[in-house]
């Protein structure tokens, strides 16, 4: 009851703004202030004051409300850390799975032993005498491959 006494009162007081404000020469703002003023007694009329009443006096209500809140953290808290991360979780595992068949080196034919069941290293090989010039001839390819 004195929720609807009280938007009844704002209205006439908007609308009293307005008369003031039209009696100035300014009809467009009248007429926004007077639209505004109108909102009040539309809101007493259609029931929703009486509704906002009956929710902000009831605790059930205020649990709803607390209930949305955590949820809506809880979401935007997961959220940012999927932005973080970098992706959604079937982009996860996607990577995930390219990552396992990257793995294993691709010249890798079989899995290394450990050192007890290697073979016999072989003996050194014995450098030649002309290997310099093969040095500096696989260097000259790089350099004019590059255009230097």
């Amino acid at each position: 009851m004195i929720a609807e006494t009280v938007c009844s009162a704002v209205s006439a007081a908007g609308l009293g703004i307005a008369v003031v404000t039209a009696y100035r020469k300014r009809y467009l703002a009248a007429a926004r202030i007077a639209a505004y003023s109108l909102v009040p007694v539309g809101l007493v009329m259609t029931g929703v004051v009486g509704w906002l009443a009956d929710t902000a006096f009831s605790p059930t209500a205020w649990a709803g409300f607390g209930v949305l809140g955590a949820a809506w953290a809880l979401f935007s808290v997961t959220r940012a850390v999927e932005r973080r991360r970098g992706g959604t979780r079937a982009e996860r595992k996607a990577a995930a799975r390219g990552a396992q068949r990257d793995a294993v080196a691709p010249t890798a034919s079989a899995p290394s032993l450990s050192p007890a069941t290697r073979p016999a290293a072989k003996p050194a090989a014995t450098p030649r005498s002309g290997t310099s010039g093969d040095d500096f001839s696989d260097i000259e390819a790089i350099l004019k491959k590059h255009g230097i």
